[in-house]
């Protein structure tokens, strides 16, 4: 698998039923991704972890998607100056 250059990232498994189209998505155009579950109140250092690590992993994008309070994406933006897309859910 080639170096994944898109991070989707959702607070719960319970997202994944909407962000499986932005999958879908980035699969059809061959676009490289990797999904994961970070919470942004029940794992923050996590969250944190990833943002801050995303381009040196080779992450072009983020996509941060996460129901209620939403702050998974501003959580992701704090720690990159990567774009990140929010998907409030």
């Amino acid at each position: 698998m080639n170096t994944p250059r898109v991070l989707i990232v959702m607070g719960s498994d319970s997202d994944f039923e909407v962000m499986k189209e932005c999958a879908h998505g980035l699969r059809g155009f061959g676009i490289d991704f990797d999904m994961r579950v970070c919470s942004a109140h029940r794992t923050p250092d996590a969250a944190h972890e990833l943002s801050t690590k995303a381009r040196e992993n080779g992450i072009q994008v983020i996509v941060a998607a996460a129901g209620l309070a939403a702050h998974l994406a501003g959580v992701m933006a704090a720690g990159t100056t990567l774009p990140v897309i929010g998907v409030p859910l």
